[in-house]
């Protein structure tokens, strides 16, 4: 025996240094694997949100068409307390009597080889039990009465407090849709607000702008009365001084017989006549 134990600890000395590296190089492989992995579920995490909520959208699509009801009455069963899925669950290979041959075998079985032992614990545990069946069948009408009127009060309850949430919300819907109208109309009014103040901004460019045409023509009808009362000075000017030139070009012996050959025109125009 100590040989052997010394056989198997020597070999294991040896490879202590080659199981130290054998480990190390797990170790890396491991970390390398862990961040290749930490990288995959990075990817995966990042497509996440996508998955989870179409998942979503198929869970509640799902569970508002699949949603699980309170069953108002128990399973059925034999015997007053065995379910009837144990019994089913034989027919396929024993029949019918299988599931009771095999209880019966088995209660035989339990009780020929004294793992369970009659002792007096079991006949007091059949005595309260047949007192368990009694105070059922007697009282148990009344008490499933008065628990099935307790159950119809708390599910009025919660019927009531259900429907009084459902037409909560369906006011704060209408609400809502009320006020996405008003802010409908908002914007509608802002339109028309916007509308009369561009229109009052075209107004004001268009006054502006016959007040320049006004100041621009006034402006030019004084340039041109300018011009005309210059030509009107300059030419009054011309004629006077013309008119003063030929006054002084003529002498008084000129002015004299001028006169007198007008006497003399005006005296054969009277023969004339």
């Amino acid at each position: 025996m100590l040989r052997s134990e010394v056989n198997r600890r020597k070999p294991n000395e040896k490879n202590g240094s080659t199981g130290f590296f054998n480990q190390l190089s797990r170790r890396t492989v491991n970390r390398s694997a862990d961040k290749m992995l930490s990288r995959l579920a990075l990817r995966n995490a990042q497509a996440l949100p996508a998955i989870a909520h179409g998942a979503q959208a198929l869970s509640s699509s799902s569970e508002a068409s699949n949603r699980p009801v309170r069953a108002e009455f128990g399973g059925k069963v034999r015997l007053g307390f065995i379910p009837d899925e144990w019994f089913t669950y034989f027919y396929p290979k024993t029949g019918v009597t299988g599931p009771y041959a095999f209880g019966l075998g088995l209660t035989t079985y339990l009780v020929s080889k004294e793992i369970y032992v009659m002792e007096h614990e079991y006949y007091t545990g059949l005595s309260i039990l047949l007192m368990c069946i009694y105070g059922v069948k007697k009282f148990g009408p009344v008490v499933a009465a008065y628990a099935d009127k307790l159950i119809d009060e708390q599910i009025t309850e919660l019927n009531e407090s259900k429907n009084s949430e459902i037409e909560y919300y369906e006011s704060s819907i209408k609400d809502e849709k009320h006020s996405q109208w008003q802010a409908e109309g908002q914007t509608l009014l802002m339109e028309a607000k916007k509308q009369n103040i561009a229109m009052q901004l075209e107004a004001a460019y268009r006054e502006r702008l016959a007040h320049v045409y006004s100041e621009v023509k006034k402006r030019l009808d004084y340039q041109v009365q300018i011009q005309a009362i210059e030509r009107r000075i300059s030419q009054k000017h011309m004629s006077e001084w013309i008119i003063s030139n030929v006054l002084k070009s003529i002498t008084p012996e000129q002015e004299k017989a001028t006169l007198q050959q007008c006497i003399v025109d005006l005296q054969g125009l009277a023969a004339r006549t």
